[in-house]
Formats: C-alpha cells, structure tokens, sequence
C-alpha cells in the first residue's frame, strides 16, 4: 500500500514538476493552445532544472551547506521526473511502431 502512495506522490510532483497540472486544464485548440511538441519541450526543460537542482544541493551537501534531506528529495524528484520522460519516450516510439506496421 506504501508503494501505491509513493507512486502517486511521485506522479503528483513531476506533473507540478513538469507543469502538466496546469497544462492538461487547458484544452489544445488550434494555434492558440498548447500542442504536444511544446508541452514535450517543457517536460524537458523541467528534466534539465530538476537535474540541476539535485546537482546543485549535492554540491552544497558536499561543502556542508546544505541537509540531507534536501539533496534526497532533489534527487528523488529529479529520478521520477527522469524516469516520467523515458516512460513517455518509450509510449512514443511504440505509438510511431504500431502507425508503421498498420496497412496503408
């Protein structure tokens, strides 16, 4: 039961993490909405900042500046927003795999 709570935690924090909390209220609508490509540039760029914080409170746990605590969370919310993009990534290339093998 613990790991159900975890997952959902997990899930949770990257969506706030990502953004995507706010983006899935709005709808995609033409030119004006949000369409996949930029709502997947800004899965990334969240990636990156997330992989930058977590460096970052390393480094200051390594000079004595920074809690434990802190370095673990960062790390953890940088490895579940990782883990999130290759999650997507992989349901990507299957949906392009399963358009490539359907009859024309």
């Amino acid at each position: 039961m613990a790991t159900n709570a975890f997952a959902a935690g997990a899930y949770a924090s990257v969506q706030n993490l990502a953004g995507l909390g706010q983006a899935a209220q709005k709808p995609a609508t033409g030119k004006s909405g949000l369409d996949f490509g930029s709502v997947l540039q800004g899965a990334l760029e969240n990636v990156a900042q997330a992989g930058h914080k977590a460096e970052g409170q390393a480094m200051a746990a390594a000079s004595g500046k920074a809690d434990m605590v802190d370095v673990v969370t960062a790390v953890a919310e940088s490895e579940a927003a990782l883990e999130t993009l290759v999650a997507v990534r992989d349901r990507v290339i299957a949906a392009y795999e399963d358009i490539m093998r359907m009859p024309i």
